[in-house]
């Protein structure tokens, strides 16, 4: 039993990633960077006082990746099919889904061609963090990335690559184990006590 709840508080976020058996806490690792050897090396870290040091050694790591590991953690990730779909649309209930326009349209067909020819001069799926692009932006913003980065040098684009994918894990980071203390469950109390 933990010491938040002997205290009647509940497991959250960093506590519940420090509190777990190390094969649980890698596995949850993983999923925000499919290295093995960062996960391991998160875990194996661990306690983390809080999210800003948890994320201080996750950057660290992640610059020690050596190429291996940035294959490993590339051929885990998958492209992000709402920006090829109306599935990330938010739609008012009981409205009809509008078809997408065709300039929405056009700009699908080149993402999935852009994407086609990234993969292929470089191997590995594009990678990009969006996170804190507004939804009505990310088609445009990732379809502008990758026709920029599709010119670079694969050594310049594998830094590109491994900053966005350290961005990308960062962002996941902070979502499994967000640095808001546990909240102790509220109790009445009888007036002025």
């Amino acid at each position: 039993m933990s010491r938040f709840e002997r205290h009647g508080f509940e497991r959250h976020g960093l506590d519940r990633l420090n509190s777990a058996a190390p094969g649980a806490a890698e596995a949850a690792l993983l999923a925000c960077c499919g290295s093995r050897r960062w996960a391991r090396r998160l875990a194996d870290l661990r306690p983390y006082p809080d999210l800003r040091t948890l994320l201080s050694t996750a950057e660290h790591a992640a610059r020690e990746l050596t190429p291996a590991d940035l294959a490993e953690a590339l051929a885990d990730e998958t492209v992000p099919q709402h920006l090829f779909t109306d599935s990330g649309r938010t739609v008012p209930r009981g409205s009809p889904a509008a078809p997408p326009s065709p300039a929405t349209e056009a700009a699908r067909r080149a993402l999935r061609r852009a994407h086609a020819a990234y993969e292929h001069r470089f191997g590995h799926v594009f990678v990009l963090c969006l996170d804190g692009c507004r939804p009505d932006e990310a088609l445009d913003r990732c379809l502008a990335s990758l026709r920029a980065r599709l010119a670079a040098t694969p050594a310049d684009e594998a830094a590109v690559t491994a900053a966005e994918l350290s961005r990308l894990a960062r962002g996941r980071l902070a979502r499994l184990a967000p640095d808001t203390p546990p909240v102790r469950p509220r109790t009445p109390r009888p007036c002025g006590t």
